[in-house]
């Protein structure tokens, strides 16, 4: 699963380039256009008024450039971006550290928000509120509590299970983004722009071959770009050519819809297997030797967002399409 080209988690490798790869204001970021629309209004209008942005939740599947964004809304407001994560903040005299290193007018980004603990989320409300933190100090009767003030600050939450967030948190949150998966034009042109900080040269239809198979994720489609430039610098002169690309992704066993050879394994093995089912997720995991929630989180839900696989109250199906897809006949 670590391996897989075409997982939407962010992996070290990656984590290295994007950062060279991230756009700086709203006009160099590709895509999200609604999102980009009303961010580019709340930010003018904070700044006319001289005031912090609202704090922003973004929410939406990984790797659709939530990180990205809470860095072009710390340019856009030309401030400071702090950056830290829900796991990492264990105690609320963490969290306090970090705010009250804070400067007037800052970003703190906050990745995986859901993951806060429950003390450390009671801590921050006060903190978004009225900026301020109330401080316990000492133990027993001699305890006091102490208000501690904050300077204005923006805070933005970036989280992919906005449904675990607790709802005085959520409310709290005066902008609410939701980023959806891009279009197929929208990833070749990332893929375009991405090559060019690269300094290689690409076909517009290899960089459209690219992001047909990215699952509608830039992580993905700058993932896939990186592999297919290796091929183009070792079996050719370093051009990215439709050929090389259509050569180097069907060696790599990412097919024409992004699905790789772990998801022809889950396919092939509840038709093969099961009919096509209907089959409890138990089965299928012991039958192709996954764990049952790795294959619930990871490797379901995309096939169930392009209408390959249903779950049913009796278990999972295939649908049809999946069919379709390996050149099978649909049983009657």
């Amino acid at each position: 699963m670590d391996d897989r080209l075409v997982s939407f988690d962010s992996t070290l490798e990656d984590e290295a380039i994007e950062f060279s790869l991230r756009p700086q204001t709203l006009e160099q970021y590709i895509g999200q256009d609604k999102v980009k629309h009303n961010l580019k209004v709340f930010i003018e209008a904070a700044k006319l008024r001289n005031e912090t942005l609202d704090h922003c939740l973004l929410y939406g599947p990984p790797g659709l450039g939530k990180t990205t964004l809470a860095t072009i809304i710390a340019n856009e407001m030309e401030v400071q971006i702090r950056t830290t994560s829900g796991p990492a903040i264990e105690r609320p005299g963490d969290l306090a550290a970090v705010l009250t290193a804070l400067e007037p007018g800052d970003v703190l980004f906050i990745d995986e928000i859901h993951r806060l603990h429950r003390s450390v989320e009671e801590v921050l409300y006060s903190a978004m509120e009225d900026f301020c933190l109330d401080i316990v100090i000492g133990k027993g009767p001699s305890a006091r509590s102490v208000r501690v003030d904050l300077p204005p600050f923006t805070l933005v939450g970036a989280t992919t299970r906005v449904g675990m967030l607790s709802a005085p948190l959520r409310d709290r949150f005066g902008v609410l983004s939701r980023l959806e998966y891009y279009t197929t034009e929208q990833l070749a042109e990332i893929v375009e722009r991405t090559a060019d900080v690269f300094s290689i040269g690409i076909e517009r239809e290899a960089a459209g071959e690219v992001s047909r198979r990215a699952r509608g994720t830039p992580r993905v489609a700058n993932r896939l770009l990186r592999r297919v430039r290796d091929f183009a610098q070792v079996k050719g002169d370093g051009f990215i050519s439709y050929g090389i690309t259509e050569m180097a992704l069907e060696l790599l066993q990412v097919d024409r819809l992004g699905l790789d050879h772990i998801d022809h394994k889950l396919l092939m093995g509840i038709i093969e297997r099961f009919r096509g089912g209907p089959v409890g997720v138990e089965t299928i995991a012991a039958s192709i030797g996954e764990e049952s929630h790795t294959i619930e989180d990871v490797y379901e839900p995309y096939l169930l967002q392009i209408g390959f696989l249903q779950r049913t109250p009796r278990g999972r199906i295939v649908t049809p399409h999946t069919y379709e897809h390996f050149g099978m006949q649909v049983p009657e």
